[in-house]
Formats: structure tokens, C-alpha cells, sequence
């Protein structure tokens, strides 16, 4: 029996990004040079099928340096840590690397600007997640202030109005955040904002990657972790724009039923979820469906970051 048709929009640029490709490879060139075990505090990004591979090279993940035994090296996640973290591992005497994001460590220099001249931060982010944790955590308690959406900025009571600034977390959707941005500014006319955009290249490039094709397709299916916040925004982003999503981390965990009635078919993978992901899910889509592929590109990336120094690569 013939197997139906299924038109297969990938979009482009997805999957990792610049500080998610360093990230990774810090883990592995500690391994490579320094020997296993190598510890990663917290999962280097939100990817089980990276943390995993790399758990099976010898690196060892944990929530705190208490986990990690004297003498051995440290991986910091691509997220971003408080001071406190270094300040403990130094206190230790642990070699640490950091493998914290270029992007999230400017965010955090900004941080420390606008406190040190004086200004109250209202950062834009969500509660709980690491990078948040550890923007906050470059600045001294209280100096900062988190907001989610529009209605909490209705809400803040600063002691000075005329003395404020605002951040972001790199992952956000851009279009809540611009919600946001533009309630505080509506509401905080002389609020500072950064200098330059804080939601990061690879978030903003993939959520337009999604908007150019999720008009044409019947659904969409995001490759990404649950706790990956890029990812789940990208699920939103489709959605915004009409589409049916879900977010699946492997191709067996997709439910054949959300493909019922489907015609045309959106891919896309989050910044923590590497490639290989996608052609394992298209091979997989290939064995129910005759598959007509078409990558459409919206542009491309070529942005690369340097490795901490005391790594380094084969020559």
C-alpha cells in the first residue's frame, strides 16, 4: 500500500547555536585533556541526549559543588552561574571552567554596570531558571527586581521611579518580551534599556525561522527538552501564529495522532538539540510517510565563540 504524502518544512537556522556548541565542547576537550571524570555543575545545556552522551565520555553531572570531590575539575553550565559559585570552587581550590554563554556573561557585565551607577534592574525572565538564578546572582540581593509579563510590571512599586533599568534573559519569546518592554517604558518613561538586544541571536533567528513557515504548514513539531526555555518558546511562537505544535525530545516519543489529517509538516529543533535529533525524527516520519523535504532558510550563522583559555583544540 502507497504511504501518504507529507510535505516537510524545515526551518533554518535551528538547532545549536554558538554558545551551546562551545559549551559542549569545553566538556569534551576537559575530557579529553584532563581525563575523566570531569564534573558539570548542573546539565551543561537542556538536552537529555547531550547531557547523556557526554555522561557516557566520563563527565559527571551535579546540582553543587558540595557533589564534587577535591582535587577534581568543574564544568560551569552554558547558563550562567551566581558569583558565589566560582567564589566557592576557588575557596576550594577546584579548576573550574566556565562554560557560561558569551551572550548571558554580557548580560551579566550590564548587570554590574547599572547596579555599581546606581540603578534598580527590572529583569525580564523566568522565575526559577538558571540563568536567572545566575543573573541575579551577580549582583547584590535586592538590586534587582523580576518580572514575567505585562501585569507584573503593572504591579512593581520601585522606591525609585526615575532610577531604573531593565535586562532580559537571552531565551525569551521576542514578542512577549517586546509586550513587556513596552509596558515598562509606557509606564517608567525614564527606565534604561540595554544598549543593544539581550535576547540572543539563535532565540530571535529560530522563533523567525518558525513565523516563516508555520502559515504553510498544517502542524509543527519543535525538537527540544521541556526545561529548555528556547525550545518551549518556539512551540509558542507556532502556536501564535495559528499553527498546531508540539515539543517532542526524540522521535519516539512522537504521538502518531497529532499527525492525523496533516498535510504539510513544520520541523524545527531548539538551541540544545543538536542535528542528528532532526534526521532521526524525519527518518522515522519516512517509515509511515512519503516525505517530500524543503529547507527554508531565512538566513544563516556563522557566529563562533573562543574557548576559555587553558583548552585547547587539536591542531
Amino acid at each position: 500500500m502507497a504511504k501518504p504524502a507529507l510535505q516537510l518544512l524545515i526551518a533554518a537556522p535551528r538547532g545549536f547555536c554558538a554558545g551551546v556548541d562551545r559549551a559542549i565542547r569545553i566538556v569534551e576537550l576537559a575530557l579529553e585533556q584532563r581525563g575523566a571524570p570531569v564534573f558539570v555543575r548542573h546539565e551543561i545545556v537542556h538536552n537529555r541526549f547531550v547531557v547523556d552522551g557526554l555522561r557516557a565520555k566520563g563527565a559527571v553531572f551535579v546540582e553543587e559543588l558540595d557533589a564534587v570531590p577535591d582535587g577534581a575539575p568543574v564544568v560551569f553550565s552554558a547558563h550562567g552561574v551566581p558569583k558565589t559559585v566560582p567564589a566557592a570552587a576557588r575557596d576550594r581550590g577546584l579548576a573550574y571552567l566556565d562554560a557560561t554563554c558569551p551572550l548571558v556573561s554580557k548580560v551579566h557585565r550590564q548587570a554590574e554596570r547599572l547596579v555599581a551607577a546606581g540603578r534598580h534592574i527590572v529583569f525580564i525572565g523566568h522565575a526559577g531558571h538558571p540563568e536567572v538564578i545566575g543573573t541575579f546572582g551577580q549582583v547584590p540581593a535586592g538590586t534587582m527586581t523580576l518580572v514575567e509579563t505585562a501585569a507584573d510590571v503593572a504591579a512593581l512599586a520601585p522606591a525609585d521611579p526615575a532610577n531604573l533599568a531593565f535586562l532580559t534573559q537571552t531565551t525569551l519569546s521576542v514578542d512577549d518580551t517586546a509586550a513587556v518592554v513596552a509596558a515598562l517604558r509606557a509606564r517608567f518613561p525614564a527606565i534604561l534599556g540595554p544598549r543593544g538586544e539581550d535576547i540572543c541571536y539563535a532565540t530571535a533567528n529560530r522563533q523567525a525561522a518558525v513565523k516563516a513557515i508555520a502559515a504553510a504548514c498544517d502542524a509543527m513539531l519543535v525538537i527540544g527538552a521541556p526545561n529548555s526555555s528556547n525550545s518551549v518558546r518556539l512551540v509558542e511562537v507556532a502556536e501564535r501564529e495559528g499553527t498546531r505544535a508540539a515539543l517532542v525530545q526524540r522521535a519516539d516519543e512522537l504521538d502518531w495522532s497529532f499527525l492525523e489529517g496533516v498535510r504539510t509538516l513544520g520541523l524545527t529543533a531548539g538551541a540544545s538539540a543538536p542535528e542528528c535529533l532532526v534526521r532521526e525524527l524525519v527518518d522515522r516520519l519516512a517509515e509511515r510517510f512519503d516525505i517530500v523535504e524543503q529547507e527554508v532558510e531565512i538566513g544563516r550563522e556563522t557566529i563562533a565563540f573562543k574557548l576559555p583559555r587553558g583548552l585547547r583544540e587539536a591542531a
